[in-house]
């Protein structure tokens, strides 16, 4: 969930905490919480205390927060288009370059647990692209993960998520790839992301390396990780790879 355009809005302090509640309230039957995101919505007036005949207090959401709500739903859902087509457009080129490229896969990986009596837990790490190379020698593949972000509180957050990028390094080479506000201007720079992971920057609707990630150790895939491409369809390269072919 991100935070919703309040810059009409009376609500202009009330971040994502409160836009879910204020989706709770709207879905449920409105039985008070009076807690303090209660009391910023009531103080707002998004939230109205309606009392029964029997003296039973319920919440409604206002007019006003269903405008907010509208609001918000509408952000979130150009985030998610910007997103989705920097994926796309990140799995394109890595299908140009010669790779064998997939989306949305969920792959087993193994990250550190700081216990020396169990160094390693698995857990389900998934990229938003992960790549080979088009290779039948198993110990070329180079397999490589991209992180797309186009939103900068998704990036911040993301960055504090060690054990995620621990999953990611564990796969392959780890790439972020950092998109553009609305306004143009890029959601973060090449000396925020971690050393070991490398950095794609879009600009002027092109990808470009800021920095190149780290060689990655890994020469080959688990079996797990080839199941789960066997399983996967990649990213058709489409008509104009075919055309740049003949």
């Amino acid at each position: 969930m991100t935070s919703p355009d309040t810059s009409a809005s009376p609500s202009a302090a009330l971040g994502r905490a409160h836009a879910r509640r204020l989706r709770e309230v709207y879905r449920s039957a409105g039985w008070p919480c009076q807690d303090a995101l209660e009391i910023d919505l009531l103080a707002a007036g998004l939230l109205e205390r309606i009392r029964s005949p029997l003296g039973h207090e319920t919440l409604r959401v206002t007019d006003t927060g269903v405008q907010w709500i509208a609001r918000s739903l509408a952000t979130n859902r150009r985030a998610l288009s910007a997103h989705e087509a920097l994926v796309e457009q990140v799995a394109l080129e890595m299908s140009r370059a010669g790779r064998l490229a997939w989306r949305g896969l969920s792959l087993r990986a193994q990250v550190p647990t700081g216990d020396e009596a169990k160094p390693l837990r698995w857990c389900i790490a998934k990229p938003d692209v992960f790549s080979i190379r088009h290779t039948s020698v198993e110990t070329y593949v180079e397999p490589i993960v991209h992180e797309v972000k186009v939103r900068r509180a998704d990036l911040l957050g993301d960055l504090k998520q060690i054990a995620k990028r621990s999953a990611y390094l564990d796969l392959g080479e780890c790439w972020y790839v950092l998109g553009c506000d609305a306004k143009g201007r890029a959601i973060g720079s090449p000396d925020e992301i971690p050393g070991e992971c490398g950095v794609m920057m879009l600009e002027g609707g092109r990808l470009r390396v800021a920095r190149a990630a780290k060689r990655h150790a890994r020469t080959s895939l688990p079996f797990g990780v080839w199941m789960a491409l066997a399983k996967a369809t990649p990213v058709p390269l489409g008509d104009e790879g075919v055309q740049a072919s003949l």
